[in-house]
């Protein structure tokens, strides 16, 4: 695709912001060169002096819940759960959410609020070493953003299908069907037929080739939705903040209302009830499998988003005093109560289909695409009327795929302004005209997902981004904050925004519990690696293979370019640019001679960026 060209250009320019030559070794003692502070502050001048805030606090806490909230708790975890142990599952999953999910989420919260800069420029201060991360972060969201955008042109393509009084996958009489092999309904173990909701999908809206070596022609139709798409995308987000802000209160809250309404209209069905007996039955032998545990920590990481840059460019939005622990509660506690109630809301839904056909719920169970566009469209066929709840569904996919692709986007753009904000508007003029450069290049790397062979490369790069990179990117981030920047130092930003150090709790579990989960989850991610698959049959070929770890490399090779970069500028031996390479920047490193009591009871204040010794700021001052 071409990922890596097209922006790193403007990456590469952000990456030589920061230069670790600013420190040298002398007679064995670190010492903070003059010359940093001006690298910093003529790189602070490149970006608008005034950094806009959110409106009010429950904006930037209904952002998070909508990015946090997205297509994975309605397709990935009730399939994960019911297959990893029912009820049972809800054990490890509770454990991990607060030994990982609430820790990282508090710690990147912390970070982006502490430095109000986006991923890029924030880990090149905490960590000039280790300053690739932020790179590869804003790649890997924006790898996302380019084909998470073909999913909502799916819902919208069914959304717009659902405004008629038959649905167009409720039967085989249509032009796309195969009759010979077609079934009103699902079709068991029978792997010669396929239910009309399984044709439609395959055969209308994507019009399947043969494989990723098939590409075909363009599907107009799924192009034009996706244009639809980023424009409503664009229009969502080109006044930044402002207007994401005012967005989030129907995007994030709309869809609660619709999945309450599909658990009241589901649980009166027949069958339900076994359906959700299906999904929550304990199965106590499983909490006894590594595995099970693996899949809960990547659930609840996967899940909030830690490690994609979306959090701390969201928090760097934030007034420097906003209590974000009570934000880190909310979101990481609706988003995992939304799984489990998304799970009852799915397999009440599963567990009728299973009364209807007669057949084993595990036989309709799945995760996916083929859960949300396959499996629950055939749900709705024999609901009483059936068009509004099918579009009201696929409205409710349409509310939590845009709260993602927000915040995905806005990352991108966080970063380019913080880099180079006044020379991109010296050449765009307005920042809106940014925000639309960035939705374009998006779109047109996004095509070959819309193509007849494009639901291949969109597993295709699905597999090798979400699933390969993002724990690389992970494991190196956690790294970099907890033990290289420090709990220490972690500990005093939190002091000086909230007033307070965090517990015990959260310490523990910054400098030993979240980095051994994470390397856990990294090791086993490497060790049963598997090659990208789509359905249960078709397998990539060599070359494609290939391809899908150039679009991990397109994220991963930031990191050892970023640590070469900041090597090679610095001064001394290896072994004092070393040294030198893990030191904070600016105040991050002076903080190391103030105690925390000071910090927490003092008027005056860090600011978040470089401020010259003679001319503090207080606290009211910052953001």
């Amino acid at each position: 695709m071409g990922v890596g060209e097209q922006h790193m250009c403007t990456e590469l320019k952000l990456l030589s912001v920061v230069q670790a030559g600013g420190v040298n070794v002398e007679e064995g003692v670190l010492k903070s060169n003059q010359q940093s502070a001006v690298k910093i502050e003529e790189n602070e001048n490149q970006a608008p002096s005034e950094r806009g805030t959110w409106s009010r606090r429950l904006e930037f806490t209904l952002a998070c819940i909508g990015y946090a909230v997205g297509l994975g708790n309605i397709w990935r975890f009730p399939y994960l759960c019911y297959r990893s142990g029912g009820g049972a599952f809800i054990i490890p999953y509770v454990v991990m959410l607060f030994l990982c999910g609430i820790p990282l989420l508090f710690l990147e919260f912390s970070i982006g609020q502490y430095m109000r800069l986006g991923p890029v420029h924030a880990m090149a201060k905490i960590c000039p070493l280790l300053k690739g991360v932020g790179v590869a972060t804003v790649v890997i969201s924006f790898l996302l953003c380019t084909y998470y955008n073909v999913i909502i042109a799916w819902a919208l393509y069914y959304l717009f299908s659902s405004f008629q009084s038959t649905l167009p996958w409720q039967n085989c009489n249509n032009t796309w069907n195969v009759p010979e092999n077609c079934s009103s309904g699902f079709t068991g173990n029978a792997t010669h037929l396929q239910s009309a909701s399984q044709q439609f999908f395959d055969r209308r809206v994507l019009q399947m080739s043969g494989g990723v070596d098939q590409p075909g022609q363009i599907r107009w139709e799924l192009l034009g939705l996706l244009i639809l798409a980023w424009i409503i995308v664009y229009l969502c987000i080109f006044k930044g903040i402002k207007s994401t802000g005012k967005v989030v209160y129907f995007t994030a809250i709309f869809p609660y209302f619709i999945l309450i309404a599909l658990f009241i209209n589901n649980v009166q069905l027949p069958g339900a009830k076994d359906g959700i007996l299906y999904f929550l039955t304990p199965r106590w032998d499983k909490l006894l499998e590594v595995q099970v545990w693996v899949n809960a920590a990547a659930q609840i990481f996967n899940s909030i988003g830690i490690s994609f840059g979306s959090m701390i460019s969201m928090a760097s939005y934030n007034k420097f005093n906003n209590n974000i622990l009570r934000d880190t509660l909310i979101v990481t506690l609706t988003n995992s109560a939304t799984s489990i109630f998304a799970g009852l809301v799915i397999f009440s839904a599963i567990g009728y289909m299973a009364h209807i056909h007669h057949l084993p719920v595990d036989n309709i169970a799945t995760d996916g695409p083929g859960l949300v566009f396959v499996v629950y469209p055939e749900a709705f066929v024999t609901m009483p009327v059936s068009p509004m709840w099918a579009a009201l569904f696929f409205f409710m996919l349409l509310c939590l795929g845009l709260d993602s692709q927000f915040a995905m986007v806005e990352v991108m753009v966080t970063s380019l302004m913080d880099g180079c904000g006044k020379q991109l508007l010296r050449v765009l003029k307005r920042k809106e005209l940014l925000v639309l450069a960035v939705c374009l290049v998006a779109f047109l790397l996004g095509i070959p997902n819309v193509t007849q062979g494009g639901i291949f490369f969109f597993q295709l790069l699905d597999h090798h981004t979400a699933v390969v990179s993002l724990m690389f990117l992970a494991f190196f981030e956690v790294v970099a904050i907890c033990w290289i920047f420090g709990v220490k130092r972690l500990t005093r930003i939190v002091t000086e925004m909230l007033g307070a150090p965090p517990n015990m709790f959260f310490k523990v579990c910054w400098w030993v519990i979240s980095p051994l989960l994470v390397m856990i989850i990294l090791i086993s991610s490497i060790v049963q690696y598997s090659p990208a698959r789509y359905g249960k049959t078709y397998t990539y070929p060599p070359w494609a293979e290939v391809l899908g770890w150039f679009f991990s490399l397109c994220s991963i090779i930031w990191i050892p370019l970023g640590a070469v970069h900041t090597l090679y500028y610095s001064e001394g031996t290896l072994l004092q640019r070393l040294k030198s390479s893990i030191i904070p920047l600016d105040e991050l490193a002076s903080m190391d001679d103030l105690p925390v009591k000071t910090l927490a009871n003092s008027s005056q204040s860090l600011s978040p960026h470089m401020i010259p010794e003679e001319v503090p700021l207080g606290r009211e001052d910052v953001g």
